[in-house]
C-alpha cells in the first residue's frame, strides 16, 4: 500500500530554527511520504536582516500571497498538510484558493481572522491559549472553522514536545483509521 503524502510547511523562521520540526518526523515519516517546504522558500522571502521583524514585514507584504501561489504550483495532488505559524498561514489561505488537500492541520496561523470563510477540506485550527494571533471563537463559528485552543500555551506551542506527540499521534489516528 502506498504511503500517504504529507505535506509539511515550516513557520516564518524556514528550516533555519526548525530543530523541533524533526520531532514531527520522527512520528510521522513510518507512515507519511513527507514533503517538506520551508516557508521562505515558498514566499521567496530573502532578508538580509533576518529579525523577527524584518521576516514578519516581508510575509505581510508579499511573501504569504507569493508562497500561495508557490505552493498551488507545486502540490498538486491530493495530500494532508501540517503547518506552522506563518506557513499555517499558508495552507490556510491556499485551501480557499483550490489546494488540493485531504486535511489541513494548521497550528498558530495568523492573521486569517481577516477571511470570511474556511475551507471545504477537514481543517484543523490549534492555537496556544495565549496566542495573541488567535482567531476568536465568534469568528470561528461563523466561518465554521474547527478551533482548539490549548490551555497555557503561547505562538510557538508547535514545538513543545507535548503538541509534537499529541499533533503526530492524531495524523497516525486519522492514517490508521482509514485502512482498518
Amino acid at each position: 500500500m502506498m504511503a500517504e503524502k504529507l505535506v509539511v510547511i515550516s513557520d516564518k523562521w524556514g528550516a533555519k530554527k526548525g530543530l523541533w520540526i524533526a520531532s514531527y518526523f520522527g512520528y510521522l515519516q513510518q507512515y507519511y511520504d513527507i514533503v517538506f517546504h520551508d516557508c521562505q522558500q515558498l514566499g521567496n522571502v530573502d532578508v538580509s536582516i533576518s529579525s523577527e521583524e524584518n521576516i514578519d514585514k516581508a510575509f505581510r507584504e508579499k511573501g504569504i500571497d507569493r508562497a500561495v501561489s508557490n505552493l498551488i504550483k507545486k502540490e498538486t495532488q491530493k495530500a494532508h498538510y501540517l503547518a506552522f505559524g506563518a506557513g499555517a498561514t499558508v495552507a490556510y489561505k491556499a485551501s480557499l484558493k483550490g489546494l488540493p488537500a485531504k486535511s489541513i492541520t494548521a497550528i498558530s496561523a495568523t492573521g486569517i481572522d481577516t477571511e470570511e470563510e474556511t475551507a471545504v477540506s477537514d481543517i484543523q485550527l490549534i492555537y496556544g491559549e495565549c496566542d495573541k494571533s488567535k482567531p476568536s471563537l465568534k469568528w470561528a463559528q461563523r466561518v465554521g472553522a474547527n478551533l482548539k485552543i490549548v490551555p497555557n500555551f503561547g505562538h510557538t506551542l508547535y514545538s513543545d514536545e507535548k503538541i509534537i506527540s499529541e499533533v503526530s499521534l492524531e495524523l497516525l489516528e486519522n492514517i490508521t483509521k482509514k485502512v482498518i
